[in-house]
């Protein structure tokens, strides 16, 4: 993955950034950034869609649950492309940007509420690779903030994973039956 870039406007008219991690670092660090804001973003838009879209007996329960994880995680894209802001890089910030930085795939057309479930699953799954991917960069360069924002970001994402798993155990068979 290319670094990422910095405007020349901006560069010519901004301080130099002194914040104890070398450009270097800062570089590679927004690049694992840029990649969790990408997933982050596209599991937003996937939630909100099933928001919109879900169907069926447990429609109630899980239009509110999906609205509660898009608000959530719209608070979250906005803290990790802030952060990215903070080490001296822009924020991806568009659709084309975000696909080709993003590893969850979305699905096509409306699929039934348990697939709805098991699609963000593995999507809150792929956001805490993600996001465990960083730590060892962000360790080496002693970015406690990054290290702080993306522990909390893997703790939201497998406790909503977990939620998920969890509707699903009536779908599933017990064992030794």
């Amino acid at each position: 993955m290319a670094t990422p870039k910095k405007s020349i406007a901006a560069e010519a008219h901004a301080m130099p950034i002194d914040i104890g991690i070398t450009e270097k670092d800062r570089a590679k660090i927004a690049e694992g950034l840029s990649r969790l804001l990408a997933d982050s973003y596209t599991l937003y838009l996937t939630t909100h869609n099933f928001h919109w879209n879900v169907t069926g007996p447990m429609f109630q329960t899980l239009h509110v649950m999906f609205e509660a994880q898009y608000t959530e995680l719209a608070t979250a894209i906005d803290t990790i492309a802030e952060r990215i802001r903070a080490l001296g890089y822009p924020a991806p910030a568009t659709f084309v940007e975000f696909q080709r930085l993003t590893s969850i795939q979305q699905p096509e057309g409306v699929p039934s509420a348990d697939e709805m479930i098991r699609v963000l699953v593995e999507s809150h799954q792929t956001c805490v690779r993600t996001s465990r991917s960083l730590f060892p960069h962000v360790t080496e360069a002693h970015d406690e903030p990054t290290a702080d924002m993306v522990t909390e970001r893997m703790q939201v994402h497998e406790k909503t994973a977990w939620m998920l798993r969890s509707l699903l155990a009536h779908t599933e068979t017990p064992k030794g039956a």
